[in-house]
């Protein structure tokens, strides 16, 4: 009994930790192939985003 819950316990735990890891909502597919153009597209969209704010506070300055 013992022995079914630490297993049971390691595989959820995993399950969750590499979802964490890799940014992922908790309960999704770990397994999942990760759309690697989206991601990048995010990245980037996100860093433009940064750097026309940081440009802004420039100017104000």
């Amino acid at each position: 009994m013992l022995f079914m819950g630490i297993l049971i316990g390691l595989i959820v735990g995993l399950w969750l930790g590499v979802n964490i890891g890799k940014g992922n909502p908790i309960f999704s597919n770990p397994f999942a192939k990760e759309n690697l153009s989206q991601k990048i597209k995010e990245k980037v969209g996100e860093s433009i985003e940064q750097l026309g704010e940081d440009i802004k506070g420039k100017i104000k300055k």
